[in-house]
C-alpha cells in the first residue's frame, strides 16, 4: 500500500470538540458551579421583583417636583447583581478549562495525542462559548419571562416584542460567554489558578470603579466599554427615567465592545497556548 493510499487518521474538528466535551463534563465541579450560579442568578432576579410587588401595589408618595413613580421591569428583572454572579462564574469556568490542564499535566497528554495545538485550543474556545451561551440564554430568557409574568397581573409586564426587550435579553445572555472567553485568556496568559481568578475579578469588578467617574471623558469611555458595563447598557430599558450621567454609553458601542472582548480574548487564548511551551 502506497503512502497516498493510507487513510487519513488526523482528528476532525468535531472529534476535538467531542474530546473537549468529555474533559469538561468529567469535572463535576465545573458544571455544578455553572448550575448553581444559574440558579442563584435566577433567584436574585425573581426575588427582586417579588419583593417589589407591595411597592407596586402601594407606590410611594410623589415628592414635589419629581416625576411620577414608574417601575422598570427590565432593570429589576434583569438585574446587575445576577449578571455579575453569572459573569464571575463563567469567567472562572473559562479560566479553569485552560489553567486546569496545565495544573494537572493533562496538557502534555493532549498535545502528544493531537499535535495541532491551534485546533485543540480552538475547539476548547468553541465549546466553552457554546456552553456559556446556552446557559446565559436560559438564565436571561427565564428571568425575563418569569418576572414579567409576575408583573402581568399589575398591568406593567413586558413581552419580547416590546421595544428594547429582545435586545436586553440577548445582551444579558451574551455577557456570559464573553466573560468566559475573558477568563480563558487570563488562564492562558497566567496559567495559575489564583492569579487568573484575581485578574478576572480585577477586570470585571475593580476596573469599573476606577473608570466610573465623570470628571474625565476618556476614563468614562473606557469604563463604558468594559464587559459588564456593555452588557448593562444593552439590558437597559429604552424608556427608563434613570439618568446615564455625563458621556453615556451607546447601544452600538456596547455591541462593539462585547464583540471586541470576545474576539480579542479568543485570539489571545489560541495564540498564547499555541506558542508557549508546556
Amino acid at each position: 500500500m502506497t503512502a497516498a493510499a493510507l487513510p487519513d487518521t488526523r482528528p476532525r474538528f468535531t472529534d476535538l470538540l467531542a474530546a473537549e466535551w468529555i474533559k469538561t463534563r468529567s469535572l463535576r465541579s465545573t458544571y455544578w458551579m455553572l448550575a448553581l450560579s444559574a440558579l442563584v442568578a435566577l433567584a436574585i432576579n425573581i426575588n427582586a421583583v417579588r419583593t417589589d410587588l407591595p411597592y407596586i401595589d402601594h407606590p410611594p408618595a410623589q415628592a414635589p417636583g419629581m416625576p411620577p413613580y414608574s417601575y422598570d421591569p427590565l432593570w429589576h428583572g434583569l438585574g446587575s447583581i445576577a449578571a455579575s454572579v453569572m459573569g464571575l462564574a463563567a469567567a472562572c469556568f473559562g479560566a479553569i478549562t485552560v489553567f486546569g490542564e496545565y495544573a494537572t499535566g493533562m496538557v502534555r497528554t493532549t498535545f502528544a495525542a493531537v499535535p495541532d495545538r491551534r485546533g485543540v485550543v480552538t475547539a476548547k474556545v468553541v465549546l466553552v462559548t457554546m456552553v456559556c451561551l446556552v446557559l446565559g440564554t436560559a438564565v436571561s430568557l427565564t428571568s425575563f419571562l418569569t418576572t414579567n409574568a409576575m408583573l402581568a397581573s399589575r398591568g406593567i409586564g413586558l413581552s419580547l416584542s416590546d421595544e428594547g426587550c429582545l435586545r436586553a435579553v440577548a445582551g444579558y445572555a451574551l455577557g456570559v460567554p464573553v466573560c468566559a472567553l475573558v477568563g480563558m485568556a487570563f488562564g492562558a496568559v497566567l496559567r495559575h489558578a489564583t492569579a487568573s481568578i484575581v485578574g478576572v475579578v480585577g477586570l470585571l469588578f475593580v476596573l469599573p470603579m476606577v473608570f466610573g467617574g465623570e470628571r474625565y471623558r476618556w476614563l468614562k469611555e473606557i469604563g463604558n466599554h468594559l464587559p459588564l458595563a456593555a452588557e448593562s447598557r444593552l439590558a437597559l430599558n429604552p424608556h427608563t427615567t434613570a439618568t446615564l450621567g455625563e458621556y453615556p454609553p451607546t447601544v452600538p458601542g456596547a455591541w462593539i465592545a462585547l464583540a471586541a472582548w470576545a474576539l480579542v480574548s479568543a485570539v489571545v487564548t489560541v495564540a498564547v497556548v499555541r506558542r508557549r511551551d508546556v
